[in-house]
């Protein structure tokens, strides 16, 4: 019994491995954006974002592989301009697709839905559902991420806040000054509301959220929506950047340094390091006080069009619940075949809790991307 169940799951790894090999030899993605244009100010693009994931990760009772094959992201994505300088971007995904607790039928959530009307480069408004703006990896397009993924603590404010992966329904100013070189963005957002207490009021009286966030690029400017998490040589990047989120008792507050140079023809060398503290107090007491860190850095090499990369994360608790937290570290490679039109990503996770009476385990993970937009 024990040698079938062997077989059954070595079969299972080939059939991943060969499905990535497939995703490798296949031909390279169109470049060139298909837009309905109606007249000069109003547009409609069209696009999508597929990450397909092979998954081994270790049970830390058993110690044995739970494994998945799943898709961590499938989005349908919708841009465009609807009069002069009035854009939206509108994004559904269905994530995590197939993984255990297997449900094929939960069907798409909204995950963005926003408009921006521009009155200048120094001050535009947005409106709808936004990523809010604290961290830079919190703020960075899943299509474009060095590591396999985002940061295990980034979006830690969104159970508390009713959020989504790190959006809020709301309104914020955004801008660049200093010949683009200084970004802010500063918004009220819905947040936590309170609930109708019955005789005594119908709930939702409380403070809306307050966000911001501002960035200082030195060298090359960055202007959108969605920060690149890596530009493959492409852009010389240097910033460094500061936010905060807080609703109530509640405060979080962040700092961020990125950089991303080319390194002459051999490729170009990325970096990210993210600090946040956050203390949920009496308004979110499921959020305990801590201080975490992120970082990450890799090197593309463009002859051979792969970008082995390392990351390390930090949950660090006050000393009272200093064995609550935990340590990651991961390596792993990116293979661009059509840059991040069709790329190929291994890595290996280790997961080291604080509390010496929780085992280290292990995760390995392979993703195939498809993006378009």
């Amino acid at each position: 019994m024990r040698t079938k169940q062997a077989l059954t799951t070595w079969v299972s790894r080939w059939v991943a491995a060969a499905a990535v090999l497939v995703g490798m030899m296949a031909p390279g993605a169109a470049q060139a954006q298909a837009i309905i244009k109606v007249n000069d100010d109003v547009n409609v693009k069209f696009g999508l974002l597929l990450q397909g994931w092979a998954d081994w990760n270790q049970d830390t009772l058993s110690s044995g592989y739970a494994e998945n094959l799943f898709l961590r992201r499938a989005r349908f994505i919708m841009g465009g301009q609807v009069a002069k300088n009035v854009t939206f971007f509108f994004e559904t995904d269905n994530p995590n697709l197939g993984k255990v607790p297997k449900a094929l039928g939960t069907g798409f959530i909204v995950q963005d839905a926003y408009l921006e009307w521009k009155i200048a480069d120094a001050f535009a408004l947005d409106g709808g559902l936004i990523l809010i703006p604290m961290s830079r990896n919190g703020l960075q397009s899943a299509a474009s991420q060095l590591s396999i993924d985002y940061g295990t603590f980034t979006f830690l404010n969104s159970a508390p806040t009713q959020s989504s992966v790190g959006r809020d329904t709301g309104f914020q100013a955004k801008g660049y000054l200093v010949d683009k070189h200084l970004e802010y963005r500063i918004g009220a957002f819905q947040g936590f509301r309170n609930p109708a207490v019955a005789n005594v009021d119908g709930g939702s009286r409380n403070s809306f959220r307050s966000a911001g966030r501002l960035q200082y690029n030195f060298l090359d400017t960055e202007v959108g929506p969605f920060y690149t998490g890596t530009y493959l040589g492409k852009k010389k990047i240097l910033s460094i950047g500061a936010g905060y989120d807080t609703q109530s008792y509640y405060n979080a507050y962040s700092g961020d340094l990125f950089f991303d140079l080319p390194v002459g023809t051999a490729g170009g060398v990325t970096g990210q390091f993210d600090w946040v503290h956050w203390d949920g107090e009496k308004t979110f007491t499921a959020l305990a006080q801590q201080s975490d860190w992120f970082g990450e850095l890799g090197f593309f090499l463009a002859g051979a069009k792969t970008q082995p990369y390392v990351k390390y994360e930090k949950q660090s608790f006050a000393l009272s619940d200093s064995t609550k937290g935990q340590k990651r570290f991961q390596v792993g490679f990116n293979y661009y075949v059509s840059g991040q039109n069709l790329k190929v990503t291994g890595a290996f996770t280790k997961i080291m809790p604080n509390n010496p009476a929780t085992s280290s385990t292990n995760e390995f993970t392979v993703q195939l991307q498809l993006f378009y937009f």
